[in-house]
């Protein structure tokens, strides 16, 4: 199927078309033509949207569901359907299912289930087998089989002396290790964010200390061992300091904001919500205007949405015995347009995290691939239950104001678009 998308402003700082209205011709998935005017044609589709935007395909580093084993939760043909939907053509997603991530024929069953979809998926192998942070698991074999980066998903690694030996053996083949930032032996069994509003609610709190001891040794082992190091879902103020001033040192460390991170504070914890219950936990005004300046200054290379559906029963009970987690792919451009400008978050939605992750970058440019997304930065909204598409329905978004609209992605040589 050709496609003739008409009159949209290219948002795509490596293009020479940035920032300038045109037309834009697919013809079998590969782009054909871009021009002020191209004549429509009957064996083309026409897309024409109001105040439409196109920029390269986004990509979302952290996304959880619940195949294989929870599937209650989110299948991967669903939640791809969701990620699609959502603007983004590319996921990676965490190794947190039942049976764990942790070799060859778990990461290809991944891979085999999203064959033929619209939306790429790339599994992140577990660092450790069954994440359990004691032996190393199959990183080498994993990364043959798809494998793009290897961590335990919201499980910090407790032996200094593993997460060293895996930094050290993923250089043989350029491998990229998570280490999920949290001393457990500081947060403990913490709840939410230590301060203020954890001690008028009388929630057990979790320090950033918790977090930022972590980076602390991370950093450190870094630098003894050489490799690279992405930190996930950073959210103190001191965090994106020491990440700076790792970089300064000339590190190659990278990080990652959950998008959450970047729009809310513990207030949200008042009234008990169990879906403002999420890992690291909220923080301060503080924490994310720190936060909002590390990705326009360069500290913060990725924003997610660190989707993780978590179904019914295991969300709506007592504060204390609900799981962490939060969906956040359909929220995702909506909440997020609201505290970014679209010139430094389409970059870090892009070829930013493409780059990290060893994956091929995207141009928007005659002769490529087509790989891009469709949106609307203007229209104001709220984000209600009918917006969502996941299976689970714990978003932490839930009756908060958007501003922008996802109109659907082409990739794959698939149109996906949105009612």
């Amino acid at each position: 199927m050709n496609i003739l998308i008409k009159s949209a402003v290219i948002v795509d700082q490596n293009s020479k078309y940035h920032l300038k209205k045109r037309d834009v011709l697919i013809e079998k998935g590969i782009i054909t033509k871009i021009a002020i005017k191209i004549d429509e044609s009957p064996k083309s589709k026409i897309i024409s949207l109001k105040n439409l935007h196109l920029s390269c395909g986004w990509f979302d580093t952290s996304v959880s569901f619940g195949e294989p084993g929870y599937e209650e939760r989110e299948t991967i043909e669903n939640g791809l359907s969701t990620a699609a939907h959502s603007g983004f053509t590319a996921i990676a997603v965490n190794p947190n299912t039942n049976p764990k991530i942790d070799n060859k024929a778990a990461v290809q069953f991944l891979i085999n289930k999203a064959n033929g979809s619209a939306t790429d998926l790339y599994p992140i192998g577990n660092l450790t087998k069954n994440a359990d942070g004691k032996d190393l698991g199959e990183m080498y074999d994993m990364q043959n089989f798809g494998a793009i980066a290897f961590g335990d998903y919201n499980k910090p690694i407790e032996n200094a002396n593993l997460l060293k030996i895996g930094l050290q053996y993923a250089q043989n083949f350029d491998g990229l290790v998570l280490s999920f930032p949290q001393d457990n032996s500081i947060a403990r069994d913490g709840l939410v964010n230590e301060g203020e509003n954890s001690t008028i609610l009388g929630l057990k709190g979790i320090p950033a200390l918790a977090e930022e001891l972590q980076i602390v040794r991370d950093l450190f082992l870094l630098e003894y061992t050489g490799g690279k190091l992405h930190i996930p879902t950073i959210s103190t103020t001191a965090s994106v300091k020491l990440v700076k001033d790792a970089k300064k040192k000339g590190l190659n460390v990278s990080c990652s904001v959950a998008a959450h991170h970047l729009a809310l504070t513990d207030d949200e914890l008042h009234g008990f919500n169990a879906n403002a219950k999420v890992t690291p936990p909220l923080r301060t005004k503080k924490d994310i205007k720190a936060l909002q300046k590390g990705i326009t200054d360069g500290t913060i290379d990725i924003i997610t949405s660190d989707h993780n559906p978590i179904d019914v029963e295991h969300k709506k009970v007592e504060f204390s015995h609900a799981k962490s987690g939060t969906i956040g792919l359909e929220s995702f451009f909506g909440i997020l347009n609201n505290y970014i400008d679209l010139e430094h978050l389409i970059p870090c939605i892009t070829n930013k995290p493409r780059d990290l992750f060893g994956l091929k970058p995207n141009i928007i440019k005659e002769g490529e691939v087509a790989n891009i997304t469709l949106f609307n930065p203007i229209p104001e909204s709220v984000f209600t239950k009918n917006n969502v598409i996941s299976t689970s329905k714990n978003s932490i978004f839930l009756n908060k104001a958007m501003t922008g609209k996802t109109y659907g992605i082409y990739n794959n040589n698939q149109l996906i678009l949105n009612e």
